[in-house]
């Protein structure tokens, strides 16, 4: 294959630099590893003083003429006194009645101590060697620095290609071993303290027999001191550390190694406290967020500060994370999730670990079992995430927030119907804090994703084909597609405006798909969405043939059946259970939901020049449907003076709101071809004081009444299962069952 253009450049111009630095590189271990060897040999096979020590003899004064001396002492010698060991052989110093042996180097030492990436579980202790050894060794690391160094100034574009490609001829092991000079000092105390030389600090000492250290309060207490009054690097190491340990302190696999281990509940809590309140402050106070005015962030990644803080911050969020998803309590998860929104503007150069706190996050947001603060907090970490970061971490947020949203609204019940409206409104929010090209590509998807699914069950000949599109997260979704749409597309310059006509042409296919009155609920939700967002865009949206197709349906032309059935809630439920089918229970909540619907999409064009155009052929379909239901021939008519009554007052009110309009429109000025003129039309009067905007004022009114004695009822009823020591399962009309299928106009042809 032959080689590109930038290949032959890099072989002509910096391979030899890069040879050159890999052999400069083995060289020094070489050179580290038989200076190790020399010096372990030395101990062994001459029995002479360790480095940095003098030899002395009994009397504590210098050994000299030693050849000479042990000559004189061995000539005037007998053969049984040399047997008998009556002479004295220098010896290395004794400590505590023992001789001081120096423990032979083993071979992955070198491996160990250099390049190794930093990792904030326990670290291992690394033997041999003295202090000696550890100048020389500074001393290379010096020299071998400052050549990078020069490298860097030199030729700098060089130095950040081995930095992407060869980062081991960086010496990435040496950055490392500065960043961790303080835990490596930890088993230089442990040898100094077994030559009884060590300061007492037994709290951080491990146990024998290999046990962890067990945390204590006056450690933690220690830790908290450290980090609140001189923001310490070092105490922050040891906080993560045991944070880390403290996060999986429920885990059940044995195999995991932690340098502590928290048995005692208090301190579990107080070193939870420290480690999410305080060791953010560290990271502010070590490397200030830089913050624009327009809300963007910046961290300087070139910063020593960041390289030295990048493996404790990744330690601190792998700890948060798995903490978020075995935490249970509301206000520990308050805490945590707090915690991160100091972390996020350290956490966008690494990819992954955002991507994953999205999704631990979203998990949160979109559980119904959390409390509403609960999931009020992790929206505010999301939010936090979406305003600070780059177009492709806000699109990857973007479609975290909306899977978490579909998989969250698999069931719809009267007690989740809350924490559904919170996920749609406040993820609604998301789309207007990024740019207009990430938010009309993300809607552009999903929405067409709605449009292939409706398709797929329209072409789908299957008998249960249809269950694709009539399901709670299809209806959640194109009504939350609403709501997005309602709050970023009602300027005419928007860039979401133009999605307003494919979401109208795909929840129209949607309400249709099915016409039978099983699923009148799910069209009554669907036609809501539509009206919020006609209402909110001034667009103009058919929805009153829908809704007669509803009085027209034989469920609501024939004489019903008596029941006894409590009525039927619409808010959560997108199918009617078979029991309610033909009852006059079901026939008088349809009445009202139509009679609600009709007069809601009337009124948002009450005011309108052309609301008698509009209105008329409604009008008269409506007049006719009232003179066939109210016949009273044996098998005619409805026999239901509630729904028809409710029907003609509707069609009374509308007849005055177009009397109104036509008196107003008599005495204009302006012609039809005048646009300022028409829009201007009764802009004086409120659609309150219009005929049918009285009307509709009152409807929301008693509505809102009844919902509120509903929820009071609703209450007091899970108060006393609660007292009782009854669950009570909530029963669940939404779902479509598997043994119930659809029967189609069980006799409910149209007419």
């Amino acid at each position: 294959m032959a080689q590109s253009k930038q290949q032959k450049k890099f072989e002509k111009n910096r391979l030899p630099k890069v040879l050159e630095a890999r052999k400069g590189q083995k060289k020094f271990k070489q050179q580290q590893e038989l200076k190790k060897r020399k010096q372990s040999r030395r101990v062994e096979e001459e029995g002479g003083p360790a480095p940095g020590e003098k030899k002395k003899g009994d009397d504590g004064k210098k050994v000299a003429g030693k050849g000479k001396a042990e000559g004189d002492k061995f000539k005037d010698m007998s053969v049984d006194e040399f047997f008998q060991g009556g002479f004295e052989v220098p010896e290395l110093p004794k400590e505590n009645g023992k001789k001081r042996k120096r423990p032979e180097p083993k071979e992955d030492e070198d491996s160990e101590a250099e390049g190794s990436d930093v990792s904030f579980e326990e670290a291992p202790v690394v033997g041999g060697g003295d202090r000696s050894d550890s100048d020389d060794d500074e001393d290379d690391f010096d020299g071998h620095k400052q050549q990078l160094d020069a490298l860097a100034e030199n030729d700098p574009e060089f130095h950040k290609y081995l930095q992407e490609n060869e980062p081991e001829l960086l010496g990435a092991g040496l950055d490392d071993a500065e960043a961790l000079s303080d835990e490596e000092e930890e088993p230089k105390r442990k040898k100094a303290k077994k030559s009884g030389t060590a300061p007492d600090d037994s709290d951080e000492e491990e146990v024998e027999g290999g046990r962890k250290n067990e945390l204590t309060k006056a450690t933690v207490a220690k830790w908290r001191k450290a980090i609140t009054t001189e923001h310490s690097l070092r105490a922050a190491r040891e906080v993560v550390l045991a944070f880390r340990a403290a996060a999986h302190v429920a885990d059940e696999e044995d195999d995991l190694q932690f340098k502590y281990s928290i048995s005692d509940p208090t301190v579990y809590h107080e070193l939870l406290t420290l480690a999410l309140k305080h060791i953010p402050d560290v990271f502010q106070h070590h490397l200030p967020v830089q913050e624009t005015k327009n809300g963007k962030v910046h961290v300087s990644l070139e910063n020593k500060k960041f390289k030295t803080l990048g493996p404790l911050l990744k330690s601190q969020v792998a700890s948060i994370l798995h903490l978020l998803d075995h935490l249970s309590d509301a206000s520990t998860l308050r805490m945590t999730l707090s915690s991160t929104l100091p972390l996020l503007p350290y956490l966008l150069s690494f990819k992954k670990l955002v991507r994953n706190l999205a999704k631990a996050v979203t998990s949160i947001w979109s559980s119904s079992s959390n409390a509403e603060s609960t999931r009020i907090a992790a929206f505010l970490v999301l939010r936090r995430l979406t305003t600070i970061s780059d177009a492709g971490i806000r699109e990857n947020v973007l479609k975290t927030v909306y899977q978490g949203l579909v998989k969250g609204s698999r069931n719809t019940t009267i007690h989740t119907v809350t924490g559904m409206n919170l996920m749609k409104n406040s993820a609604s929010e998301l789309w207007g804090l990024v740019d207009p090209a990430v938010a009309y590509t993300t809607a552009f998807t999903f929405i067409r994703q709605l449009a292939i699914h409706l398709r797929t069950s329209i072409h789908n000949t299957a008998k249960e084909g249809y269950k694709n599109v009539y399901n709670w997260q299809y209806v959640h979704s194109l009504d939350f597609w609403s709501r997005v749409l309602s709050s970023h597309a009602v300027d005419s310059t928007s860039n979401m405006r133009p999605l307003i006509y494919a979401l109208v042409q795909v929840t129209l296919g949607a309400l249709r798909l099915i016409p039978t009155a099983t699923y009148f609920p799910l069209r009554f939700h669907l036609t809501r969405s539509l009206l919020r967002l006609s209402r909110t865009t001034n667009t103009f949206i058919p929805l009153a043939a829908p809704l007669y197709e509803v009085l027209a349906s034989a469920e609501m032309r024939k004489a019903p059946k008596p029941a006894t059935l409590k009525p039927l809630d619409f808010s959560v439920s997108i199918r009617a259970p078979k029991g309610y089918l033909r009852t006059r229970t079901y026939q008088d909540g349809i009445g009202e939901q139509v009679q609600e619907l009709l007069s809601e999409f009337f009124v948002l064009w009450c005011k309108n020049v052309a609301f008698p155009e509009l209105s008329l052929p409604v009008t008269v379909m409506l007049k006719r449907w009232l003179r066939d239901v109210n016949r009273r021939g044996p098998g005619e008519g409805n026999k239901n003076q509630k729904v028809n009554g409710m029907v003609q007052l509707l069609v009374q009110k509308l007849e005055a709101n177009a009397k109104f309009v036509e008196e107003k429109r008599s005495k204009v000025e302006f012609s039809p071809s005048e646009r300022k003129g028409v829009e201007g039309f009764l802009e004086e009067v409120g659609w309150e004081k219009m005929a049918l905007g009285a009307f509709v004022v009152g409807q929301r009114r008693g509505r809102e009444e009844r919902e509120k004695v509903a929820e009071e009822a609703r209450r007091e009823d899970e108060k006393r299962k609660e007292k009782d020591g009854k669950g009570g399962e909530v029963e669940e009309m939404g779902g479509v069952s598997e043994d119930e299928d659809e029967e189609l106009e069980d006799g409910e042809e149209e007419e």
